[in-house]
């Protein structure tokens, strides 16, 4: 790898691992963290391949924002986690099998398939309007801080990238 690369690895993993340390506190990834953190991405990508790699940078954030806009409209997900989004089919991955282990490990398995139930039925009867009981903003249900499947997912792609290629 190139020492620019590197650079944009590291910054990625930085970024990453400080918004999942929030996120497992606070369950918020901040604007603060996530709004610089696009720029510098994009501001790095530039200096390593110029304009495409800016164009790059912004085509993987808009992909990001199109997948993912509609579960931060509903709120079902954070502002903050679109906006993070490096390395998003890890990221669906990894959140998936620790919100198997959460379901499991709190006895929820049913009432969380149950509510998947009720916001794909509201979603295809309504289109994307929030359901008032089952939303982030419902303290009684369970969260997961999916800012820490994101950064998982961004150290495996890292070590993918840097010691397989």
């Amino acid at each position: 790898m190139h020492s620019m690369q590197i650079t944009i690895w590291a910054l990625a993993l930085a970024l990453t691992i400080s918004a999942a340390l929030l996120d497992w506190r606070s369950r918020r990834i901040p604007n603060l963290l996530t709004v610089p953190g696009l720029l510098l991405g994009v501001l790095a990508h530039g200096l390593l391949s110029g304009w495409h790699g800016v164009l790059t940078s912004l085509e993987g954030a808009g992909l990001a924002l199109v997948i993912l806009l509609p579960l931060v409209l509903l709120r079902g997900l954070g502002a903050g986690d679109w906006k993070l989004m490096f390395v998003l089919l890890g990221s669906f991955l990894a959140s998936g099998v620790m919100a198997l282990a959460q379901m499991m490990r709190t006895g929820r398995v049913v009432e969380t398939f149950q509510n998947l139930w009720i916001l794909l039925k509201g979603f295809f009867s309504f289109g994307l309007r929030s359901h008032p009981q089952i939303s982030l903003d419902n303290p009684k249900l369970m969260k997961l801080p999916f800012g820490v499947a994101v950064a998982f997912a961004t150290v495996i792609c890292f070590c993918a990238a840097r010691f397989v290629a």
